[in-house]
């Protein structure tokens, strides 16, 4: 449910682009974002500061699009929220020395400090790619493409990045040698004499 929350503006930016074109889909997406944050902040009773942000972005680069009729405002606003969570992680490491990955899911997973620190680093960069790929298909494809990579592309990208974290990660969490019974796993009992 919070995935389909999460992606709710965006799914209905992608439709109403379909329909009814850039402009009617930028206010669909400035409207459902405003929803978005009102639902969490009832059902929750507080939002992520990153969603605020996101709020504050929609509403900056999707009202300029809106109040000068040009698209490109619009198509700056994923970079610009990509080089944000770059951006906090990078000054995060660098100015602070704190590892806001760490801070964030530190609590659910246990890894190495060094992990900690290349997870932090292939985030910002993978961020910051993002940011550099989403104004390259911008300026050089049509917004129709641009909207299609918005959705499939970007939100591919990110599946495949996460999953390859994943892989990465799964190397480092302690691995249970007993299963919830106590007894072996049949792994293990192969490996004893």
């Amino acid at each position: 449910m919070k995935l389909l929350i999460d992606f709710f503006p965006i799914i209905l930016f992608f439709a109403a682009f379909k329909v009814w074109g850039i402009y009617a889909a930028t206010a669909v997406a400035i409207v459902a974002t405003v929803a978005q944050i009102a639902y969490l902040r009832m059902k929750h009773g507080k939002v992520e500061p990153m969603q605020w942000v996101s709020l504050g972005v929609i509403v900056l680069f999707g009202g300029a699009t809106l109040l000068a009729h040009n698209d490109s405002f619009i198509k700056w606003k994923p970079t610009v929220l990509y080089w944000l969570m770059g951006g906090a992680l990078l000054v995060g490491q660098l100015l602070f020395r704190k590892n806001l990955l760490r801070s964030v899911m530190g609590a659910q997973l246990q890894l190495p400090d060094a992990v900690w620190l290349r997870l932090n680093w292939a985030w910002t960069a993978f961020f910051a790619l993002m940011g550099a790929l989403n104004l390259w298909v911008a300026y050089n494809f049509s917004t129709d493409t641009w909207v299609n990579f918005k959705l499939f592309g970007g939100m591919g990208l990110m599946v495949v990045f996460v999953i390859g974290q994943a892989i990465y990660m799964s190397r480092y969490l302690p691995q249970d040698d007993k299963d919830k019974t106590g007894n072996s796993t049949p792994a293990q009992q192969d490996q004893q004499p």
